[in-house]
C-alpha cells in the first residue's frame, strides 16, 4: 500500500491515465498470446515449436482479442506527437534518444542469450532446443525493428495529419488493399513472393498514423465511431466473402498468414481497436484514477521493453527444465488436446513469476549505459558483437 501511495503522490495530474492504461493492457496482451498460443512438442528429449491453432480453430477469434499491436501503434503515435511536440533540440536528436531507448533492451536479451547458448549446450541441452529457444526469444524482436521505422517517419505523420486529419491514414489502408488484390486476387500465383513485404510499412504505420491524428487533436468521437462501425464491417467482409484466414497470426501449415506481413485483416481489426480506444478514453481515466488500479499501470509502462524482450525466456525458463522429466502436460506435451489448454493456462501464473523475476535484473538493460570511457565502450562493442552473433544463429535457426 505504501508503493501505491507513492506512486499516486508521483503522478503528475497532467498525467494521460487512459494512454498509460492502454499501452499497458497492449503490453500484457503480447506475453499472454504468446504463453497460450505456442506450444512445444517434445522429441527425443529436445524440444520443438508447436501452437495449438493447428489443432484448435475455435482459439482463432482468441486472436483477434490478443493481437493488440493496432492498440500498441495508436497509443505510440499519440505519444511521439507528443513527446515530438516537445523536443528541446533538433529531430535528429529526438529521434536518436528514441532509437537508443528502445535499442538498449534488445542489445541486452540478445548479448545475454549470446552466451547462454554456448554454456547451455556444454550443460547438456538439445541443440534443436537451443534453436527452438532462440527463435522464440527473436520472435517478439520484429517490433522493435518496425516500430523504430515507423517512429522515424513522425515528423511526416505530423504534417500530413495537419492537413488530412484522420483521413492521412486512408492511403496507407489503399496501399495494402491493392498489394492484397494483387497477392490473394486472380493474378496472385504470376506475382513475385516478396510482393508481400511492401504491406509491413503502410501495414503498422496505418495505427501509428491514427494515433498521430488523434494526439493532434484531429480525430473525434465522430471519426472514432466510423473506424469502429467501419473496422467491423471491412473485417467480417474480408473474413466472411473474401476468406481470410480467421487467426490473426501464423498457423504452422497454413500457406497465409495476417501478420507476416500484415493482410488488410489485421487493417481492419486496428481500425476497430482504434476507434474503441479513443471512444472509451475518458471512462478507462476514470477507472485508473483509482490508485489501486493505477500502480500496475505504472510498474508495467516503466518495465515495457523488459516485458517484451523478456518474456519468452520465462517460458523457456519453466520448459528446457521440465523436459528433462518427460511430457509434462501443458509444458512439453503437444497442444492438440483440451487437457493441454487446461494445463497450459495453469502453467502461465508460473511463467508470470519467472519473468517478474528475471525482470528485476533485466530492466538495467533499459537504464541509460555508462559512456565516456574505455571500459564502457569495450562493453559496448563486446555486447553489439555477442547481439550480432546471436541474430545469425537464430535466424539460420
Amino acid at each position: 500500500m505504501r508503493l501505491v501511495e507513492r506512486i499516486e503522490a508521483r503522478t503528475p495530474a497532467s498525467r494521460d491515465r487512459a494512454i498509460d492504461g492502454l499501452r499497458a493492457l497492449a503490453l500484457l496482451a503480447v506475453p499472454t498470446g504468446h504463453w497460450l498460443l505456442g506450444g512445444f512438442t517434445l522429441d527425443e528429449g529436445a524440444l520443438r515449436n508447436a501452437s495449438p491453432l493447428s489443432t484448435f480453430g475455435f482459439f482463432a477469434p482468441v486472436s483477434w482479442v490478443l493481437q493488440m499491436l493496432g492498440i500498441f501503434f495508436l497509443v505510440g503515435g499519440y505519444a511521439s506527437v507528443l513527446s515530438y511536440r516537445r523536443r528541446k533540440g533538433s529531430t535528429a536528436a529526438w529521434l536518436r534518444q528514441r532509437v537508443t531507448r528502445l535499442g538498449r533492451p534488445v542489445l541486452g536479451v540478445t548479448a545475454v542469450w549470446a552466451v547462454l547458448i554456448p554454456v547451455l549446450y556444454a550443460a547438456g541441452v538439445p541443440g534443436t532446443t537451443l534453436r527452438t529457444g532462440s527463435t522464440l526469444v527473436v520472435q517478439p524482436l520484429w517490433f522493435v525493428g518496425v516500430y523504430v521505422g515507423v517512429t522515424a517517419l513522425t515528423p511526416y505523420c505530423v504534417r500530413v495529419a495537419g492537413r488530412l486529419g484522420a483521413w492521412a491514414a486512408a492511403p496507407l489502408l489503399g496501399v495494402v488493399a491493392v498489394v492484397d488484390v494483387l497477392r490473394y486476387g486472380p493474378y496472385g500465383e504470376a506475382m513475385p513472393p516478396w510482393l508481400g513485404v511492401v504491406n509491413i510499412l503502410p501495414g503498422w504505420l496505418f495505427a501509428y498514423q491514427l494515433g498521430v491524428s488523434w494526439g493532434e487533436g484531429r480525430i473525434g468521437r465522430r471519426g472514432a465511431r466510423v473506424l469502429l462501425v467501419g473496422g467491423g464491417v471491412l473485417f467480417a467482409v474480408l473474413l466472411l466473402l473474401f476468406h481470410y484466414p480467421a487467426s490473426m497470426v501464423g498457423v504452422p501449415g497454413e500457406a497465409r498468414t495476417n501478420s507476416h506481413p500484415p493482410s488488410l485483416l489485421v487493417l481492419a481489426l486496428a481500425a476497430v481497436q482504434s476507434g474503441a480506444a479513443i471512444l472509451l478514453r475518458d471512462r478507462i481515466a476514470g477507472v485508473l484514477r483509482r490508485p489501486a488500479l493505477w500502480a500496475p499501470v505504472v510498474v508495467i509502462n516503466l518495465s515495457a521493453m523488459t516485458i517484451l524482450c523478456w518474456h519468452q525466456t520465462a517460458m523457456l525458463a519453466a520448459a528446457v527444465p521440465g523436459s528433462y522429466l518427460g511430457a509434462v502436460p501443458g509444458l512439453t506435451t503437444a497442444p492438440d488436446s483440451y487437457g493441454w489448454i487446461l494445463g497450459r493456462v495453469l502453467w502461465m501464473p508460473l511463467f508470470a513469476v519467472l519473468l517478474v523475476l528475471i525482470a528485476r535484473y533485466a530492466r538495467a538493460f533499459e537504464s541509460p549505459w555508462q559512456s565516456g570511457t574505455r571500459a564502457a565502450s569495450a562493453r559496448r562493442a563486446a555486447a553489439g558483437l555477442l547481439a550480432a552473433g546471436f541474430a545469425v544463429y537464430a535466424l539460420a535457426s
